[in-house]
């Protein structure tokens, strides 16, 4: 028997996670472009009041931050999960190098920001703004560079969004959350409870963990804790099999599979559609220098490469971990840069920290799109140069 056929659907399902991902980030490209061309149009106001009409008691973009993002969550926490036991984060010494680089791209720039900020106490809250990297974004540029770029780069690059994603999830859970209503926390936790008993008994159907992750999220919305926690709540104890490796039918594999599709193509790019739309009327360059969009633009652009790339310099000095194979320090570089395309999550934590300043919403937009932009620019360039740089030496030697 052939072993490289031995588990056909983990390969598949990996080829498939890079495919819809970086398929995903040039959709959102789009959308986020076609968001912006919208809302500097006459449709303008169409826009704005169809994200703030009302249905079943929560505005249009309630529905799409609190409940469609509840799924991206869960997909979020499947990978978390998955990598963790059975992936490319399954044993410390893998997870050294990026969950290192992501401890660096989330310290330095909140430190960035901060600094920016500092004499503004209204603008604190929004500190962790530019501590997040958007992984369908970033692995979009990767795909659009294709095979300049060895493949243990872009597993760095995954590994390092997932811890990424896991240290926001942390964050929201611990600094965007609040007030508590006790009863529906107690649901909320007895769901859980119902869920960790269904996965101790064996059970393996996805419909009881859909149904009670239902009430879940609606028990959450209602406790003053952010909804889409309860996707990663309810990801958690989504079963992977006793086997693991072996058991790619597990419910987590099947969920996960089922999910990629619609969360790459379908929720990330609604929820870019309605969230990334600013209009310029009225704003000039000065704009940008003003403190808040100032300061997510530098902590994105500045503090997530020297945060990303220092701290993963650091652990190779110190023989914490290796470099990735087959890339050259210049390819780490241009990939700390990418990770400065913070959109997704940065967008969804300026959302939680000014919530009733609509004003300051605007001003976050501004500051992430700035700060994205450069950075996706900047490491497309780098990547392409330090992919050429490798390619000459071979072509002299052929000669």
């Amino acid at each position: 028997m052939n072993p490289s056929a031995k588990h056909p659907r983990q390969k598949s399902l990996m080829r498939s996670f890079f495919a819809s991902e970086a398929a995903g980030g040039i959709i959102l490209m789009g959308v986020t472009i076609l968001a912006l061309v919208v809302a500097n149009s006459p449709a303008a106001g169409v826009y704005s009041d169809a994200l703030h009409s009302y249905l079943f008691g929560l505005s249009i973009q309630h529905w799409i931050n609190d409940g469609l993002m509840a799924v991206f969550f869960l997909l979020v926490g499947l990978e978390i999960k998955r990598e963790f036991l059975e992936g490319q984060l399954a044993t410390w010494p893998r997870r050294v190098l990026p969950g290192v680089a992501a401890l660096g791209g989330m310290i330095v720039p909140a430190l960035v920001y901060l600094a920016v900020t500092w004499n503004n106490p209204d603008l604190v809250r929004g500190w962790a703004i530019p501590a997040a990297t958007d992984i369908a974004f970033a692995l979009g540029v990767l795909a659009i560079l294709g095979s300049r770029i060895p493949a243990s780069l872009k597993i760095f690059l995954t590994a390092l969004a997932i811890l990424d994603d896991l240290g926001a999830i942390i964050i929201i859970a611990l600094f965007y959350t609040g007030e508590l209503a006790v009863p529906m926390l107690g649901a909320a936790a007895l769901c859980i409870l119902v869920l960790v008993a269904l996965n101790r008994s064996g059970v393996t159907m996805l419909a009881p963990y859909v149904v009670l992750g239902a009430l879940l999220w609606f028990f959450v919305l209602k406790s003053g804790i952010h909804a889409t926690l309860a996707g990663v709540a309810l990801a958690l104890t989504i079963p992977l099999g006793k086997q693991r490796r072996e058991d790619e039918d597990s419910a987590l594999h099947r969920l996960e599979h089922s999910l990629q599709k619609w969360v790459a193509y379908a929720i990330i790019p609604i929820f870019g559609f309605a969230n990334a739309g600013v209009s310029f009327a009225g704003l000039s360059f000065g704009t940008l220098l003003n403190p808040l969009p100032l300061g997510i633009a530098l902590g994105l652009f500045v503090g997530k490469q020297v945060g990303v790339f220092a701290f993963m310099m650091l652990a190779i000095r110190f023989d914490l971990a290796d470099v990735p194979a087959g890339a050259s320090r210049l390819q780490c570089y241009g990939v700390a840069l990418l990770c400065g395309i913070g959109f997704t999550m940065s967008l969804f934590i300026g959302a939680l920290a000014f919530p009733d300043r609509p004003e300051l919403t605007d001003a976050t937009k501004l500051g992430v799109l700035a700060g994205s932009v450069v950075s996706a620019f900047a490491g497309w360039l780098i990547l392409r140069f330090a992919a050429r740089e490798q390619l000459q030496p071979r072509a002299a030697s052929s000669m």
